[in-house]
């Protein structure tokens, strides 16, 4: 029930996006914090050692640690890259990760009653390598969506500061202390980063919720009975144990900076040239677009519009329709992405009264920018529809 329970909150922050945003390429620096809540766990161990040196013995009883709300905070260095899977553009990400997390202790139960006098603090942290897989929406109202699921295993120090309690029926104290006691841990992340490059090329903020598990984690419990007991006046029992600790859940909130990343697009990218004012000379329009999209804005299905018109005015026999894409990303997508605005172009001439007949499309990818540029640079002026009229 645990994982369904997850993966139902993962779902909850993964779907509600509308539908080409970008994703991380390059090397990147992140953080995040937020709250963590960990679930209680499980001091079975302490609770023979109370009923060996209590008197009278206890019954049976659960016997658990539960925490406050505490908080989380993870810092990671990684490497993206852009992929194109299904047609869309997707990106895998690797990165190495540092985490802290620390909550207060709230209560702790031996045979099913309250300590008392309770305190103390479990506090962990260590470093996880994680792999990512992010998929480009789209974008609402003007940010750039792209939600993300992550897998990671690494290692996690936990460490129980003075967690302490005492049975009062029976007069024993429990104390959980621990130093340095490292085990193998892992995560579970699911989330959404939302672009902003119009605040900083390269800079996204992150929603993510994160479960995290430390694994055999050893622990040192130590029992005494300050009165007399079975096994002697002011006894002291220690057992090294492996307790159900720790299954973390974090909500967190962070930012994600893509180094090498060019300044945002331009947005409403849809500009025509001036038509040529005489009769019977061709005439070239140009359509633009926003980054990494090929949907066609109110402004660009305007231009369409007057080309189409100006079209069966001159009884043009012929338009040129040729898609275009800047040097961002990979050639190949790139070609591919040229060839569907170039589609979406033709497609608006024909309800606006076009033959398809009388269309020819054509994709040049990235090979014939208006404005020269190095590679991965994103130009606005190069991402565009040019149509012909002959």
């Amino acid at each position: 029930m645990r994982l369904i329970h997850k993966a139902v909150f993962a779902a909850s922050l993964v779907l509600p996006v509308a539908a080409g945003a970008q994703t991380t390429q390059g090397f990147y620096l992140s953080g995040a914090a937020g709250p963590n809540m960990r679930e209680s766990f499980n001091i079975s161990g302490a609770q023979q050692m109370s009923g060996l040196m209590g008197s009278p013995a206890q019954r049976s009883g659960k016997a658990y640690v539960t925490s406050q709300i505490g908080w989380t905070g993870v810092a990671a260095v990684g490497y993206g890259w852009r992929t194109d899977l299904m047609g869309m553009q997707n990106g895998i990400r690797l990165e190495l990760e540092g985490h802290y997390r620390g909550n207060e202790v709230n209560k702790m139960k031996e045979f099913g009653q309250n300590l008392t006098r309770t305190s103390g603090t479990t506090r962990t942290y260590g470093a996880i390598a994680n792999v990512y897989g992010d998929v480009s929406l789209g974008q609402v109202a003007g940010v750039s969506v792209a939600p993300y699921l992550g897998f990671g295993v690494g290692f996690a120090n936990v460490q129980f500061e003075r967690v302490r309690g005492t049975l009062a029926s029976n007069n024993t104290n429990t104390r959980i202390d621990s130093q340095s006691n490292a085990t193998l841990a892992y995560n579970l992340m699911a989330g959404t980063s939302f672009g902003l490059d119009s605040v900083t090329p390269g800079l996204s903020a992150t929603l993510e919720w994160r479960y995290f598990t430390a694994i055999n984690l050893p622990q040192q419990t130590y029992v005494n009975n300050p009165g007399t007991s079975p096994l002697g006046t002011n006894a002291t029992l220690h057992r090294t144990s492996t307790p159900n600790c720790c299954h973390d859940n974090s909500l967190m909130l962070g930012l994600r900076y893509a180094f090498g990343a060019t300044a945002a697009p331009v947005p409403a990218a849809a500009r025509a040239a001036a038509p040529a004012a005489a009769p019977g000379v061709a005439r070239t329009y140009l359509v633009f677009f926003d980054w990494d999209r090929a949907d066609l804005t109110a402004r660009a299905r305007d231009i369409i519009k007057e080309a189409a018109t100006n079209a069966q005015r001159a009884n043009v026999t012929r338009i040129e329709v040729a898609g275009h894409a800047d040097r961002s990303g990979d050639a190949a997508y790139n070609q591919r992405l040229s060839q569907r605005r170039a589609e979406a172009v033709a497609a608006q001439l024909v309800r606006d009264g076009v033959a398809r007949g009388a269309i020819s499309v054509q994709a040049f990818g990235e090979s014939r920018p208006l404005v020269p540029t190095a590679d991965n640079v994103r130009e606005p002026q190069n991402r565009r529809v040019e149509i012909v009229l002959r």
